[in-house]
């Protein structure tokens, strides 16, 4: 680009008038004004994102699983599981993505759900009130019964984050869980905020509970850094994206109410040229699993994964193959 505007600059000179050359050029500036604003902090739940989306799904035997594309918003999925460990079967899926636009990559309404033969369901429900509200909405159910409720509305400021969940709620007892969360960025590295559960239940000692929670993230791109300390444990974990093939972390969880401690490091490894793309873990625990997934062509949206999966404890040892089209 130097080069072109170089000539273009001379063949101007040759062409100009001798009072057209005495004025200086426009002067260019070097650089534009950064927005040094903290921005949105995310949800709480995203907190360890970096690590959590670097795991590896490990799973036991076949499945094949085929989508369908419909439409931009609407899609359809057909799995069929082929198992000893988890129950197999078969299930029906459907996914489906609203027009309405928040942000550059977020999308309203997003309807998702999958169902068995048997009747099993599971679905979630996430719209936006405006551009700062957000409503969540998930259920389970299992045998013709209820056996997992979760309701949740977000708000998102510019620099701060509150959320309330109440799950499983028994409104005639008054038994079930709240927990609200509340995320603030300080800087637009630093992030800090804080986690309040309060659970009523017959299960639990003495009718009812509360456990609070500080959370801590430092985040400068290619290095992330995200804590939350609280009466149940620490949990800490590290991520780090030392090149575009390759992405570690460090995961380090203490209960110290049972004196437990599992480390774990996790792996992402992408060959692009080779569409080839390997998640693994190794912990404390002498457990250690990765999962290869290999894009196959000419089949359009295919590819083939494999899982391994390695407990010396335990002594065991499972595979797993899946095919994914479309």
């Amino acid at each position: 680009m130097g080069s072109v505007q170089a000539l273009i600059n001379k063949r101007t000179e040759l062409f100009a008038t001798p009072v057209a050359s005495l004025e200086d050029p426009p002067c260019i500036p070097c650089f534009e004004e950064v927005d040094r604003k903290p921005g949105n902090p995310s949800s709480f739940e995203d907190l360890h994102a970096k690590i959590k989306e670097l795991y590896p799904q490990n799973f036991e035997g076949a499945y094949l699983l085929l989508r369908k594309t419909l439409s931009k918003h609407f899609n359809v999925t057909y799995r069929m599981t082929l198992s000893s460990v988890t129950p197999y079967g078969l299930k029906f899926g459907v996914n489906y993505v609203g027009t309405k636009r928040v942000g550059f990559s977020e999308k309203y309404p997003v309807i998702s759900g999958e169902i068995t033969p048997s009747g099993n369901l599971s679905a979630s429900f996430v719209h936006t009130l405006g551009c700062r509200y957000r409503f969540k909405l998930a259920t389970q159910i299992v045998d013709k019964r209820y056996k997992a409720f979760s309701s949740g509305l977000e708000y998102r400021s510019d620099d701060c984050t509150i959320a309330m969940t109440l799950a499983n709620p028994d409104l005639a007892r008054l038994h079930g869980t709240l927990v609200l969360h509340y995320l603030q960025a300080v800087t637009p590295r630093i992030t800090l905020g804080t986690e309040i559960a309060c659970l009523r239940g017959s299960l639990i000692p003495g009718g009812q509970q509360t456990l609070m929670c500080a959370a801590f993230r430092h985040s400068t791109g290619p290095t992330t850094l995200s804590a939350t300390f609280g009466e149940a444990g620490i949990h800490v974990c590290y991520h780090r994206k030392a090149s575009e093939q390759l992405q570690l972390g460090v995961e380090i969880e203490t209960n110290t109410r049972t004196h437990e401690s599992v480390g774990t490091i996790v792996y992402r490894v992408d060959i692009p040229y080779a569409d080839f793309i390997c998640r693994g873990f190794v912990n404390s625990e002498t457990s250690l699993g990765a999962v290869f997934e290999k894009k196959l062509y000419p089949i359009p949206e295919a590819s083939l994964i494999i899982s391994g999966f390695l407990n010396h404890k335990k002594q065991q040892f499972r595979v797993g193959i899946g095919l994914n089209v479309g």
